[in-house]
């Protein structure tokens, strides 16, 4: 169960992974301690309002706050309005002394028949938290956290920091039911709301910027899932930020916490972005931790991928080394296997494939026979054979890898759907384009009975798709770019850059299938996106331009052809020298549109000259 606030863990191709351990188990109980309790009549008739603290010691709560005035003891006889007071009095102790949310529960419900349910919101509160931290029953959580939201969000109320605990609680519930729009919801809200109250200064910032913190991961989280991944690291660097101003500096959690920042850019494939905060975590893990140290060398492996990313082969390699020596001292034959794969890997990307290849057929001896690894290391071998034109020998390592996914589609249907992505790669760079769509469309359905890979289905479909078109498949790929866009428009938004290559695929299969008006629109969404996404003079948004003009073109509307045309060659003409060829032969076009509307035009005016049948009749009788 992924509670509130928990690290999130996946691999390193795929996902990040976010510490918080300094927060204790879940971030929402760190500040507990500055929330205001329901207030106790005191014998004077007076309200009495304590305050109280949680504390993470081994990652369980303590009951050390309190709402509890102090015993004294009454020699007196105690009147009926004493007797119903130290009964509250007692009820609270018990539920505030238990240990466990069975315990909690039954001290709970005693509650309930002493107090109003105005004064249950903090117990409600304290009670979702939890059974959250414990992780068994999300949905008894939830209900527990909507009960306190009830109370802390009545019309009369103001901003408060238990009611941004309880938006924050109540999102990080709805994420590990996968329900995510409720859960970007209520996060977003949290999220106004601590700023608010930063921003009237009516709550410190020391107790603010925990719960912030847990928001802004929690946000990161959720839009992770949903793919909206460049989004979500926008988060990710806020939450890194808060950590600075709470942290003490170049501390080994820092290091951790860029080192996420680096992971989740290179997920994204964003390498320039990615080295500065990685090149950070290596600094401060080797400055607290020493050259040999574990998380150095973690670091450093990342930063082979990064500068692998960055086409800097020899600095990739460099790096890889020296992480490889740190996992071989350490003991560590997993890491150190994963290390010597990238090794092998950068090495082929150099163009030194027989070096490669030795590497794998080393590194291959010591991996299980079905194991996920071993089926790496062939996908990686018959890269290095297509690379040397070897086809028979690179299809049958391609084989073999396939088989052992196989056996773990039901155990990893992630990351054996990830790799059968690649692996159609392969296929496609041989021309096998039936296999690698027949293997696209398995880890289609793999990926689409899994709610956090909507995402991903939508990029296979578009994959799938262009496959499709370029194959000649075009009424079959119709429903594959459709659904790409769909799905891809409720993931990344309706202006995300990967939006518009599949509208222009979308676009081409309507002109092949003679249906201008629909390519005529699609290709202006996709002329659109890619304007603002990339700029009016990128190659993709010159593409989509000329598109647009060979849609109106198959419309007969030249006019507006050769308007979209000439904008073309201007943009192609801003690249100077370089695009040369684009500006000729986007000019000869041109010029067959100029002479398409004269050759309508004259068409046009010899029809019009021509007399009309009722004139001829007319004239003969």
């Amino acid at each position: 169960m992924r509670r509130a606030s928990s690290a999130l863990l996946p691999q390193l191709r795929r996902g990040h992974k976010i510490h918080l351990s300094f927060l204790g188990s879940s971030c929402s109980f760190s500040h507990l301690n500055s929330l205001p309790n329901p207030p106790i009549p005191a014998p004077n008739g007076t309200a009495s309002n304590s305050t109280g603290s949680f504390d993470f010691k081994n990652q369980f709560l303590s009951r050390n706050f309190t709402t509890l005035v102090e015993n004294t003891s009454i020699e007196s006889p105690m009147s009926s309005r004493q007797r119903k007071i130290r009964e509250r009095l007692q009820l609270e102790e018990a539920f505030e002394s238990a240990e466990s949310s069975e315990e909690m529960l039954k001290a709970f419900k005693e509650m309930e028949a002493v107090f109003d349910e105005g004064e249950l919101g903090l117990a409600c509160l304290k009670l979702g938290l939890k059974l959250d931290q414990e992780g068994e029953y999300p949905e008894k959580a939830f209900t527990f956290a909507n009960r306190a939201l009830k109370i802390f969000d009545r019309d009369d109320a103001k901003p408060s920091l238990p009611l941004a605990m309880t938006l924050q609680l109540l999102g990080s519930l709805c994420f590990g039911l996968k329900r995510f729009n409720d859960s970007l919801g209520y996060l977003n809200r949290a999220n106004r709301l601590l700023q608010h109250l930063e921003g009237d200064n009516s709550c410190s910032s020391d107790d603010i910027r925990p719960i912030l913190h847990a928001v802004q991961s929690e946000l990161f989280n959720t839009k992770t899932a949903i793919g909206r991944r460049e989004e979500a690291i926008v988060h990710l660097r806020n939450s890194l930020e808060l950590k600075e101003m709470m942290l003490e500096e170049d501390c080994r959690e820092l290091g951790n916490a860029n080192r996420d920042v680096a992971e989740a850019y290179v997920a994204v494939l964003n390498f320039k972005e990615a080295l500065p905060f990685c090149l950070k975590a290596l600094n401060i893990h080797k400055t607290q931790l020493g050259q040999n140290s574990l998380e150095v060398a973690h670091d450093r492996r990342l930063l082979g991928v990064i500068y692998t990313g960055l086409e800097e082969h020899d600095k990739a390699l460099d790096q890889n080394k020296l992480a490889q020596r740190v996992f071989k001292t350490w003991g560590c034959s997993s890491e150190l296997l994963r290390a010597e794969i990238d090794a092998a890997n950068m090495q082929i990307a150099l163009g030194r494939y027989d070096e490669g290849m030795d590497t794998l057929k080393g590194v291959v001896q010591d991996t299980p026979k079905d194991s996920e690894d071993r089926a790496m290391i062939f996908v990686s071998m018959a890269k290095a054979l297509c690379h040397l034109e070897k086809f028979a020998e690179s299809k049958r390592c391609l084989v073999i890898a396939s088989e052992i996914y196989n056996k773990k589609e039901a155990a990893s249907p992630v990351a054996v759907a990830e790799a059968y992505m690649e692996i159609s790669m392969q296929y496609e760079t041989m021309n096998e384009f039936e296999t690698a769509i027949s293997l696209l469309k398995k880890a289609q359905a793999m990926l689409d009975k899994i709610a956090e890979e909507q995402h991903s289905v939508g990029s296979v479909s578009a994959r799938i798709g262009w496959l499709l078109l370029l194959t000649s498949k075009v009424e079959e790929s119709l429903p594959y770019l459709e659904d790409a866009a769909e799905r891809l428009k409720e993931s990344f938004g309706s202006k995300h850059y990967g939006i518009g290559y599949v509208y222009n695929n979308l676009g081409a299969a309507y002109l092949e299938l003679d249906r201008p008006q629909s390519a005529a629109q699609v290709f202006a969404y996709a002329k659109d996106i890619m304007d603002v996404s990339l700029g009016p003079h990128h190659v993709d948004s010159i593409e989509a331009c000329q598109n647009l003009s060979k849609a109106y073109s198959a419309m007969g509307n030249y006019q507006l052809a050769i308007n979209f045309q000439e904008k073309a060659i201007e943009a192609w003409e801003g690249h100077g020298q370089s695009a040369e060829e684009e500006v000729n032969e986007a000019r000869q076009q041109l010029e067959q549109l100029k002479k398409k509307a004269y050759d309508a035009s004259a068409n046009e005016a010899l029809m019009n000259a021509l007399p009309s049948p009722q004139t001829t009749d007319a004239s003969a009788s």
